[in-house]
């Protein structure tokens, strides 16, 4: 089991997922290596981790971050008169 040293705070996840929705298929190191400020790799990965295990990424069997959240037509399906929980 590992330590973790640093907790991202909520900056840091904003920051990683502006940066994922901006970029066409990262890598996980070239989406860390383009954030525009540095963080703890260890602390990005924590931030993948969790934005895949929420469902706003998906990893292909490349190793490339693909983003799935869709804001925009969670509304349209919720205007359309579908009930969600």
């Amino acid at each position: 089991m590992t330590t973790i040293i640093h907790y991202p705070t909520l900056d840091s996840i904003l920051m990683v997922e502006e940066a994922a929705q901006h970029m066409n298929y990262p890598k996980k190191t070239e989406l860390w290596k383009a954030l525009p400020k540095k963080m703890m790799y260890q602390t990005f990965c924590l931030i993948i981790d969790y934005l895949e295990k929420s469902g706003k990424i998906m990893i292909d069997h490349d190793g490339r971050l693909i983003w799935t959240w869709n804001p925009t037509m969670i509304k349209k399906i919720q205007k359309s008169g579908v009930k969600l929980r």
